[in-house]
């Protein structure tokens, strides 16, 4: 078939197209047009005109998380919503039969509560520009089904694989330095997405039929901090340094931190330490599976092994 994937050149983009381009004739739609080995042709935004028919459309183009919040919030709707609603306008009116829109888990919840499991039956309460960009993408979406289409959204939670330059690699270089981790005394649960399950989930869906809807995409398992610095460690023949000092005096140098602006501080504790776990039953459930073909173990293990070389 002939695919259109948005957002060619990103992380998830790149691995898509290494993955269907001996099957299908992939085009590109994204800022840059480069050539790119498997891509048949890369068009600009303002070349739609342009691309030739197609059977699916990807749309992955984006504009990330700012984990350092300097970006404005305009600048996320212009790109989150705005293109959304633009290649969405041009699909309607295509010939193309599917849409996989690439939202994330931030659109439902930025946090949620300790214990509990996110599913898709939540009423989205995203926080923050890049959760309600994403959340006002699907709520455009949704009002404009068209009856003889098929549409996804998908709500990945963090995807780390081959090429990513994520939080995960960041935490990574820390740890190759030496440092140990001192939050080992907190308890948490977090779910990972391989990118080799969104490869997965993909395909399922380019091969089969199945009922359009809103479907998060997660690795079956929820694993904790310290089991991923441990993964880290073990995947270079290292022994995890792990401190365990006490949350109560932690939580007291990070509320020092509010006042003086260091580091450490209570927002950041939070996310480093907090628990969000996601569930993937409905997916799994919708193409027929019991499992993710690939472990969070295996997978980030293969890609702490890519970090390293």
């Amino acid at each position: 078939m002939n695919i259109l994937i948005t957002g060619i050149h990103g992380f998830v983009g790149s691995n898509l197209v290494s993955a269907l381009k001996n099957q299908h004739t992939i085009y590109g739609l994204d800022i840059v047009s480069p050539q790119k080995n498997g891509v048949n042709n890369t068009f600009g935004w303002d070349e739609l005109g342009k691309i030739p028919p197609v059977e699916i459309i990807i749309h992955l183009a984006g504009k990330a998380h700012d984990i350092k919040k300097q970006a404005d919030s305009q600048v996320y709707f212009d790109i989150n919503t705005g293109l959304t609603q633009k290649i969405y306008d041009w699909f309607l009116a295509s010939e193309a039969k599917k849409f996989i829109f690439f939202s994330t888990v931030k659109a439902a919840a930025d946090s949620i509560e300790e214990g509990e499991v996110l599913t898709e039956e939540i009423i989205p309460n995203p926080k923050g520009p890049y959760g309600e960009s994403k959340l006002a993408a699907e709520i455009y979406i949704l009002k404009h089904v068209s009856a003889d289409k098929l549409v996804y959204i998908l709500r990945p939670c963090m995807i780390y694989g081959s090429g990513n330059k994520g939080n995960l690699n960041l935490l990574y270089k820390i740890q190759q330095k030496g440092l140990p981790w001192p939050l080992g005394a907190f308890e948490n649960k977090r779910s990972f997405c391989s990118v080799d399950n969104i490869l997965f989930v993909v395909q399922q869906l380019i091969d089969q039929n199945i009922e359009s809807g809103v479907y998060q995409v997660a690795d079956d398992e929820a694993l904790s901090t310290n089991e991923l610095i441990t993964l880290m460690a073990s995947s270079h023949n290292r022994e995890a340094r792990i401190w365990k000092i006490p949350v109560k005096l932690v939580t007291i140098i990070a509320r020092i931190g509010d006042l003086f602006h260091l580091p450490l501080n209570s927002d950041r504790l939070k996310k480093l330490t907090e628990s969000y776990v996601v569930s993937n039953q409905k997916i799994k459930s919708s193409i027929g599976v019991k499992q993710m073909p690939e472990s969070a173990v295996k997978g980030l293990t293969k890609t702490f092994n890519l970090f390293g070389t």
